[in-house]
């Protein structure tokens, strides 16, 4: 049954909506207030922290996921390098590092201007394409902090396909 079968005859808040999607994947959850939800994602590399929030002034689901990262103060160069490489290759959504919080970060929001409500499939799709961009970044952003590679020879990492199966 697709996603969207369960909210066919209701208007939800899309907080409820993710909600549904932590559920029905068995993420860790705390639903933070009526507009923002947090979530453990467990991934290949690493669980991955995952903010929803909901701004009506706005009409934005934003959202943000996160993971630590405590790079070199000599590395920091670099690691920005990278990151400006890294989002050139993303269509959707951003990384930023937040050096005070120490954290690696992916945004991004999800614009419902006019009263439009996002679908359960695209708010999964929304969360899927952040783990999964993080998941993609984060090898070359280890090889370039902790790796001492260049950007260049570490995003070479990401955007190298894998063939066949192992």
């Amino acid at each position: 049954m697709a996603l969207s079968e369960q909210f066919l005859q209701e208007d939800l808040h899309p907080i409820d909506i993710v909600e549904y999607i932590a559920e029905h994947h068995d993420w860790e959850f705390d639903r933070v207030a009526d507009d923002q939800i947090a979530m453990a994602v467990e991934a290949q590399w690493r669980t991955y922290s995952i903010t929803l929030a909901w701004s009506a002034y706005d009409e934005t689901l934003r959202l943000i996921c996160t993971f630590e990262m405590e790079p070199p103060e000599e590395r920091l160069p670099a690691l920005y390098e990278t990151l400006n490489a890294v989002n050139d290759q993303c269509w959707a959504g951003a990384f930023t590092y937040w050096a005070e919080q120490k954290m690696m970060v992916y945004r991004y929001g999800l614009v419902l201007a006019g009263g439009q409500v996002a679908s359960p499939e695209q708010i999964d799709t929304m969360i899927n394409a952040a783990v999964m961009s993080a998941e993609r970044y984060y090898p070359a952003l280890q090889l370039v902090v902790w790796g001492n590679r260049t950007p260049k020879d570490a995003i070479q990492v990401a955007i190298a396909e894998a063939y066949g199966r192992a």
